[in-house]
């Protein structure tokens, strides 16, 4: 970890992504403990560069087997000029965030980078470009062959999975099947002792209608899918409790007692986390082959170029990319010689 080398897809050129990373890149202590990797463009690094106060160095590479400790290293990944338009949706910003989250996440599966932080992309911006995912989250977990990834929101010991990402709300009850929960409650267990360091974990799930139901009488998935679920993998070995109605659990000091809370869908989870964290949490991917982090926010496009956007987030973003990889090789060292417990049935010898 003495050199830790992380990749930055550069994201929507238009928007506060670029202002973020060089504002935090541009404290130079940081370069001390990472060493940067934004995949973009010089021209466009340099552009937003020149909005911001200070003096801001950084260096074109040709590879990542080149960057430098101590410097911001950038890698063209287009050869085109880039017209910015900034506070816009475009065409040209969605192709060029695409181009490189493509070639950051190419790097990352050979070994180029230890990890990659992505700035905020735009969905709209994206779509235009002929982006073929509903985000971030869908493109790596099909980049990492995994049939299914946990988004994972996280500000400190708060830390909320969805079990279902960027669905339109009609579409959430037949995504929330037996196998997708089970999946999604096996993943977050699995990162929370892999990449969080937490040997036993206590997770809780939440419910999907209003008052998980009541018994009934406001629909029934808690009892015919979610809470079968939740006893079929407590008697596995996995620490679990619930479901609970959103509303009372968010409301209360409940959530504190949790090492991981499960939402049932995107704005159940998220709602409630960015109003206990907006501006410090981190998007983070669990249950892929490599580790990406992201800042909570989008793009703002109300705020590019104005020099006003808020760096904490990617900083945050930053270090926990850091924190999650020395975790992931430490738990991998322990792990790495155990030996499975077989039970042996001994046949009973008769007596005398």
């Amino acid at each position: 970890m003495s050199n830790f080398k992380v990749g930055i897809s550069i994201g929507d050129i238009n928007g506060v992504g670029p202002e973020v990373i060089l504002k935090v890149l541009g404290d130079e202590r940081i370069l001390n403990h990472i060493t940067p990797v934004i995949y973009g463009s010089t021209k466009v690094v340099g552009y937003h560069k020149n909005i911001l106060d200070g003096n801001i160095k950084f260096q074109g590479i040709i590879s990542a087997e080149h960057a430098s400790r101590g410097r911001i290293n950038v890698i063209d990944c287009w050869k085109d000029n880039a017209e910015i338009s900034l506070g816009q949706a475009t065409e040209q910003g969605g192709k060029f965030a695409f181009v490189a989250l493509e070639k950051s996440v190419d790097d990352l599966k050979n070994g180029l980078i230890d990890a990659l932080v992505t700035a905020p992309i735009n969905k709209k911006a994206m779509n235009m470009a002929k982006f073929p995912y509903a985000g971030h989250t869908e493109f790596l977990a099909e980049a990492s062959g995994k049939k299914e990834s946990l988004m994972l929101l996280v500000n400190d010991g708060l830390r909320v999975g969805l079990v279902t990402n960027h669905l339109p709300l009609k579409d959430v009850p037949k995504a929330i099947t037996k196998e997708r929960l089970r999946d999604k409650i096996k993943i977050f267990d699995k990162t929370l002792r892999m990449d969080f360091g937490i040997d036993k974990p206590l997770i809780a799930v939440l419910g999907l209608n209003p008052h998980a139901g009541d018994n009934g009488v406001l629909g029934d998935e808690e009892e015919n899918i979610i809470r079968p679920v939740i006893l079929e993998l407590k008697r596995k070995g996995i620490l679990l409790m619930g479901p609970y109605p959103a509303d009372g659990f968010f409301g209360s000091s409940q959530r504190s007692k949790f090492d991981g809370i499960l939402a049932m869908y995107h704005d159940q989870g998220l709602v409630a986390f960015k109003s206990l964290s907006f501006g410090e949490g981190v998007n983070y991917t669990a249950g892929l082959n490599f580790i990406r982090t992201s800042p909570d926010h989008g793009t703002a496009y109300d705020l590019a170029g104005k020099n006003e956007a808020n760096p904490d987030s990617f900083r945050k973003a930053l270090y926990l990319a850091k924190d999650i990889s020395a975790n992931r090789l430490s738990y991998n060292d322990d792990h790495s010689n155990t030996v499975e417990r077989v039970d042996i049935e001994v046949e009973k010898q008769p007596e005398g």
